[in-house]
């Protein structure tokens, strides 16, 4: 994974989010995600930025039991908080985002034939993330979050509790603007029909960077 927050230059209030998520499953045998997410960063302070912008996730069929009988994509457009403040030697950030998702529903595949297209499903999803974070010995230190997500709006079925991110990392400075995490994430995930819920163990290596874009 890679997640981007860039300013425009250094110093500008103003920046750019770039994020590429790169997920597999069956120990990286098959795809079972692919995410692009870009919007722009406006700082109010050193301790609160928001964000708007736009995410494309290509979801495809995996697991015991698949969310969907086929690989569906799907359009978000996002809005988010962070906060930021200290306790001790804790950095704490609480992220507030809001989705406005358009998921692309697909008939069973025909053999022989190609995927129909049924229609595009609008859904709302509120997810909160808070996440802790300090030095150990120099470069060296550890990383916290969890995050629920809420789904909510007319089309929502079953899965108002969507699913919920408990993450635990070891972190590595490299240099000013660049951070490198290697962690366990564990996924629930509830499907659709409220009934079947998901869980997944998953590694997560990731390259975070706040690097301006001209100085």
């Amino acid at each position: 994974m890679y997640f981007g927050d860039h300013p425009v230059k250094a110093g500008s209030k103003w920046g750019i989010h770039m994020e590429g998520q790169w997920r597999r499953h069956d120990l990286g045998l098959n795809w079972q995600q692919l995410l692009l997410r870009t919007g722009v960063n406006y700082d109010f302070s050193k301790n609160v930025q928001v964000t708007g912008g736009y995410c494309f996730v290509n979801t495809y069929r995996y697991g015991e039991i698949p969310l969907a009988p086929a690989t569906f994509p799907e359009h978000r457009f996002f809005q988010q908080v962070v906060l930021k403040h200290t306790v001790g030697k804790w950095n704490i950030s609480h992220r507030y985002r809001l989705e406005e998702r358009f998921i692309n529903e697909k008939r069973v595949p025909v053999p022989g034939g190609p995927s129909e297209f049924v229609r595009w499903r609008y859904e709302n999803r509120f997810r909160y993330m808070f996440r802790m974070m300090r030095t150990i010995k120099g470069p060296w230190g550890v990383a916290f979050y969890d995050e629920p997500f809420i789904a909510f709006g007319h089309n929502v079925a079953a899965d108002v509790f969507n699913q919920n991110r408990a993450y635990a990392a070891i972190t590595h400075t490299m240099g000013k603007a660049s951070r490198l995490e290697i962690g366990y994430m564990n996924q629930v995930v509830q499907q659709r029909n409220g009934r079947i819920f998901e869980a997944n163990h998953t590694l997560q290596v990731a390259v975070y960077s706040t690097l301006a874009l001209h100085r």
